[in-house]
């Protein structure tokens, strides 16, 4: 037989380190239900017609369960995720992150155009900010709760890895725990707090502002939870061991990027944006 060729049955090997991922339906239904949620949004907001928006939601929310039930599938095969492809999947989640660090930049930069620029609100009759007529809330009360509960959480997550590099699988599932009841905590309070809001959505910029900033990292915020919360259960499954463990590692990256988030929330939003308070 020549040097070139290969007997049939005989197995071959990679002359590359990566991983070249079998055909997978989850990017396309995945990109379709997105296109189908956007639209949904449009057609909710003019015409009041719900469904279309569950529809695409349901489809993203599916689309990603059975994604990622593939790649920890494909993980557990011996020498598939191999190093290489570990750094491949870290660098995915440092940009992902960092595209998420963008999108909250645009609602910042909304806020301090109008902070800033208070002259540019339409119909103000006074150039102040918040404007006339707007009561905020107390940044010592509920936000400033909420702001504790997410700083303690982020001792927890840290707990847990910790715990989980030194092979302690009792730390790990308590820290993990503690972090998921506190970001559940978390988001029972910001809906407490949007009920008691003394202000309403279409009551101008402001809150419009202050709704779409706090609550697109409130949303976040229960991403998050639901991340960690499957990682809870791989822990307790035992599928993360000291060496190889990313899917916790990027919920814990995550979680310490809606942190830091939040506290710039809490500087700008509710500290230096403080207005006449209002009273309960």
């Amino acid at each position: 037989m020549a040097s070139s060729e290969v007997a049939v049955g005989t197995p071959t090997h990679n002359k590359h380190p990566y991983h070249l991922v079998d055909p997978s339906p989850w990017p396309l239904t995945a990109s379709l239900s997105a296109g189908l949620m956007l639209f949904g949004i449009i057609v909710f907001a003019h015409y009041n017609i719900h469904w279309v928006l569950g529809v695409g939601l349901l489809g993203v929310i599916a689309s990603m369960y059975f994604w990622f039930r593939d790649i920890v599938r494909e993980s557990k095969q011996p020498g598939v995720h191999n190093p290489i492809v570990r750094i491949g999947l870290r660098y995915g989640m440092v940009l992902f992150i960092a595209s998420e660090v963008m999108f909250f930049v645009a609602f910042f930069w909304a806020y301090f155009h109008f902070f800033l620029y208070p002259e540019h609100v339409s119909g103000a009759a006074k150039a102040i900010w918040p404007p006339a007529g707007i009561h905020t809330f107390d940044p010592l009360g509920l936000p400033l709760l909420n702001t504790m509960i997410l700083l303690l959480s982020g001792c927890t997550v840290t707990w847990a890895h910790h715990a989980l590099l030194e092979n302690d699988r009792k730390g790990l599932l308590q820290g993990l725990g503690l972090t998921v009841l506190l970001g559940m905590s978390f988001s029972f309070f910001q809906a407490y707090e949007y009920a008691e809001a003394p202000f309403a959505f279409t009551g101008g910029i402001y809150p419009s502002v202050f709704f779409l900033a706090t609550g697109f990292h409130g949303f976040h915020v229960i991403v998050g939870t639901i991340f960690l919360a499957v990682c809870w259960v791989r822990a307790y499954r035992g599928e993360f061991t000291p060496q190889r463990h990313f899917g916790f590692e990027a919920a814990a990256w995550y979680w310490h990027f809606v942190d830091v988030v939040w506290l710039f929330l809490f500087v700008v939003v509710y500290i230096l944006g403080v207005g006449e308070i209002a009273q309960h």
